[in-house]
């Protein structure tokens, strides 16, 4: 059996620990902000993807009706023909997810009250019958109004 040599305390100095700890917390500083973005940027993709679903699916109703639009989004999700259900609009920092629909044809000045959601125009006599909008006059990390897609 051999013995092994000592030459000296191994181990790590309290300077060396300081600076490990130091480089930790500057790459925690970096990264966090850096996450939170990434989580806010992918809550505005989704809301992007569910509002082009929704428009979609308005889309297939009108030609399916024949140049007739829903009176309600929830019309859409009718035996599921459409949409199985109205997707929540997500404007992070400013309003809860929601899917609820904010009608603004002829009652409610657009953007529609402000409650996140959906902006859906179903005036029939409206020439822009049929647009959907995200209810919210809140900008997006590229300084766009949610109402402006």
């Amino acid at each position: 059996m051999t013995k092994l040599k000592k030459f000296g305390a191994a181990g790590f100095t309290l300077i060396e620990l300081m600076i490990v700890v130091a480089i930790i917390g500057i790459l925690a500083a970096i990264a966090i902000p850096k996450f939170a973005a990434l989580i806010r940027k992918s809550s505005e993709g989704a809301s992007k993807g569910n509002l082009g679903s929704v428009r979609s699916s308005l889309s297939i109703y009108y030609g399916d009706l024949e140049g007739q639009y829903p009176s309600q989004l929830a019309s859409l999700t009718v035996q599921s023909k459409y949409l199985g259900t109205i997707p929540n609009a997500k404007t992070p920092n400013y309003h809860a997810d929601s899917s609820t629909e904010a009608d603004w044809g002829g009652t409610i000045t657009f953007p529609g009250d402000e409650v996140a959601g959906w902006a859906y125009n179903n005036a029939t006599t409206d020439p822009n019958v049929g647009q959907l909008n995200v209810d919210c006059t809140h900008t997006d990390t590229k300084g766009s109004i949610w109402t402006t897609y």
